[in-house]
Parts: C-alpha cells; structure tokens; sequence
C-alpha cells in the first residue's frame, strides 16, 4: 500500500507539475491480478483498483492497525471493466459493467474474481473509518439517484448518478457515486466548487487511447493542473477545487468522505475569483 500524506495549501504553490503529480495522481491502478492501493492521510481515505485473473482477497496492511481490513472501515466499489463478481463473507455478488458494492464495517472477508481472465474486472474501489454497522448492498445503474446538471452551451451538461448516499444505498461515511460527461460536452464540476467538510477523489474512466483530462486543483485563486489519462485518479484535499476539461466526453467516479454528506453542502467558486 502507497502512503500519500496531507499538503497545507501555501506549500502546494510550490510544487513543480512533477511533484503535483507524486503527491495527487494515482496511476497504473490495474495491474493483473493484482491489488493496488494508495492510503492518503487526507481523511484517511484508500482508493485504487483491483485486476483479478484468479481470486485476489483484500489482505490487511501494517497501515491499518487492525484485526481485519473492515474492523473500523466501510468501502465502496464499482466495476469499469469485464464481468466479475466480489464474495462478502460468504456471499458472491456478481458485478457488470458500471454496477456497484457498498461493502459495510465488519465484513472479515472480501475475494475479488473475474469471470475471463482474459477480459478481467477494474474494480475503483474507496474506502474511509466507518463507526457504525450498514448493510453490504450491490448497486445496478439503474437504482441510481440520477440528476442532470450543466448546460450544453457551455459544454458541461452531464448526469450525475449516486450509488452511495443517504437517500439511497446508505453509509456511515462515504459518498460515492458516477458522473457521465453528455455528447459534446468537455468540463466536469464547473462552475467548480470547494467543500471544505469533505475531501474527494476522482477516477477517469473509459477515455480513448488519445485522449486526455486536464484536471484543474488548488485555491481558486491558485489553480494547477494534472494532465490525466485513462483509468487514472486524483486525491482532492477539502481546500481545492476539483473539476476538469477533457478532449472527449467521459464519465468519471466519485467517492468522499468527510464531516457529512450532504451532497448539496458545496462552496461555490465564482468564475470571477479563478487565477
């Protein structure tokens, strides 16, 4: 497991694109059949992925300081790739394309599989402290809360699809959910926003090989950039903004935790006050 560590703003106007990209991109999320996972100490949020070409369970690291890696945990999945399925205990949940798991506190065993090998699941999954007791549930698109928001004019409509949240599949912690950039549109999240209660990650997914995000974080008044690829994510602290423009429409996921999780609870940033 990565350990990633928290940046106070001031600092982050130092770093080169380099160190920008060491401190908030994660990459290479899929490798077969392995599991990869990035702790960050913003929340202590772990996100990443998971390939499996054979059963892959999700073992506990030194980092956790636990019995078991759900003992104090709740986690958040969902599939963008092959068909797969996750086993719960003693439960398989089988999981398409763009289906979903809310994993609760307490489940002891998770075994990740695909159905090919040769076509294997992308399992993004994220995961945060949980100090109260949900039920595992799997989540199909279609129980979605699905919303639109945005405007083709200023090529940002998009539907936004919440898989985890208080309204719906519910959690002690986490809000997670899809994002799907509409035909024509580019930007995600913008005008863009702060939420300092809550800290978020982003995963770009399903863009073509040429394609790219440039994805906007900092201050509003000291913006930089990432320039992301496929199937890679970014940490975003509770003080940055968190929104991008793509060469193509894409979908993204979204997972946060935080003090709350009401959806709607958002800093507005002025398109005045961006630099």
């Amino acid at each position: 497991m990565e350990i990633r560590y928290g940046t106070h703003p001031e600092d982050f106007k130092t770093y080169t694109t380099q160190r920008l990209r060491e401190e908030y991109l994660i990459q290479d999320l899929f490798r077969p059949g392995k599991i990869r996972l990035v702790y960050s100490h913003v929340d202590r949020m772990i996100s990443g992925g998971v390939c499996p070409t054979g059963p892959l369970s999700l073992e506990l690291g030194p980092e956790i300081g636990t019995d078991f890696f759900l003992e104090r945990r709740e986690l958040g999945l969902i599939n963008v790739g092959g068909p797969g399925s996750v086993r719960v205990d003693d439960r398989d949940y089988p999981l398409n394309k763009n289906d979903g798991l809310y994993v609760g506190r307490g489940a002891r065993e998770l075994v990740f599989s695909s159905q090919a090998a040769g076509q294997p699941a992308h399992f993004f999954l994220a995961s945060g402290p949980a100090h109260q007791d949900f039920p595992t549930v799997k989540i199909e698109p279609q129980d979605a809360e699905v919303g639109q928001v945005g405007s083709a004019g200023q090529a940002s409509l998009r539907t936004i699809n919440k898989y985890i949240h208080p309204d719906g599949v519910k959690s002690c912690q986490l809000v997670m959910g899809v994002t799907v950039i509409a035909a024509n549109s580019v930007w995600n999240s913008m005008p863009c926003h702060t939420h300092a209660r809550r800290m978020e990650v982003y995963f770009y997914y399903d863009l073509p090989p040429e394609a790219v995000v440039f994805h906007l974080m900092g201050q509003p008044g000291e913006t930089r950039h990432l320039v992301m690829r496929n199937e890679e994510a970014v940490i975003s602290p509770s003080w940055s903004i968190h929104t991008g423009v793509g060469t193509t429409s894409y979908p993204f996921i979204w997972a946060m935790i935080g003090e709350n999780q009401t959806f709607t609870d958002m800093d507005a940033v002025a398109m005045s006050d961006l630099r």
